[in-house]
């Protein structure tokens, strides 16, 4: 397994901590000196180049790519990290990786490097008060994952019998050339995730809120979602008893500007912000690394994850 060397030498504590990205998370790219302007992390190198492997004191694995032999590669003083963004469902089990890394970073809020698909932050003075862009759509919804069993497609076939709702995507041979303008163009928004898990909800969360769009959620229950958002910007559909109800819900607001007006007082002191993908996984892996120079294996990581 990967291991720390307990008497690292003057000589690697002098240079930059270097994060090997064994493969980019989905082919996304990005220049690591992002550390410092977006998160004010000093002294990360982040490199792609294999031949850096020796010297690196982290190696980064996205858990959607292949790792070819690395349970037989020999490891230094660096530290191996599982990192992964999907949700158990739409993870692949690896076999013999429970005692194979040091450290997780991913969407959990248990996991070592923490990093959710966005959050809620204050409003800094140079940001321009918010206000709310104009509305020509009631609901909408942009999907590209259709599945019928999905509990989100059954709701959605229910609930669209009583409201209308635009609907985007492949499935809808509706494509959108401007994804920021149609949401932003939304009193309200689906974010249905694809799967129900505690810590799963993702970008299409934050980046509909981001706009000044009202989420519409459907798992993982609402406390979850409290933990991390003001409970009055988003509606969760186990509010209402039956898709139905939900629909006179969301018309209501429709011919009542005030009562939308209000799922927007969290507005007046925060924001939101979308995570990126990738570079901050990497990033806060360096810091995490330059930090925590102990040794540490994470055991078990298949039932941590999956059971």
């Amino acid at each position: 397994m990967c291991y720390s060397l307990n008497n690292l030498s003057d000589f690697w504590r002098s240079i930059d901590s270097i994060i090997l990205l064994w493969s980019w998370p989905f082919g996304f790219t990005f220049q690591g000196e992002a550390c410092g302007s977006e998160y004010g992390i000093k002294g990360c190198h982040i490199t792609d180049d294999r031949r850096q492997y020796y010297k690196a004191h982290g190696v980064m694995f996205h858990i959607d790519g292949a790792l070819p032999n690395l349970i037989n590669m020999p490891r230094p003083h660096q530290k191996c990290v599982w990192m992964n963004m999907e949700s158990p469902d739409n993870t692949p089990r690896w076999t013999g990786t429970d005692d194979l890394f040091n450290l997780t970073a991913n969407y959990r809020r248990d996991s070592d490097v923490w990093v959710p698909y966005g959050r809620i932050i204050e409003v800094s003075e140079k940001d321009k008060p918010f206000t709310i862009q104009p509305k020509d759509k009631l609901v909408c919804w942009v999907i590209s994952n259709w599945n019928s069993n999905y509990s989100r497609v059954k709701y959605f076939n229910e609930l669209s019998k009583h409201v209308k709702i635009e609907a985007y995507g492949r499935s809808f041979n509706w494509y959108i050339k401007d994804y920021k303008a149609t949401l932003s163009s939304c009193k309200f928004y689906f974010s249905f995730e694809s799967s129900s898990h505690k810590y799963y909800f993702t970008e299409n969360l934050f980046n509909s809120m981001k706009v000044g769009t009202v989420p519409v959620v459907l798992s993982p229950p609402r406390e979850n979602y409290e933990e991390f958002l003001p409970a009055d910007s988003f509606i969760h559909v186990n509010d209402f008893k039956s898709p139905q109800e939900l629909a006179e819900h969301l018309k209501f607001p429709d011919h009542n500007q005030e009562a939308y007006e209000h799922y927007f007082t969290w507005r007046q002191r925060f924001t939101a912000k979308r995570s990126h993908f990738g570079r901050e996984h990497a990033c806060h892996i360096c810091d995490h690394i330059r930090k925590h120079k102990g040794y540490r294996v994470f055991t078990g990581l298949n039932k941590w994850y999956w059971d």
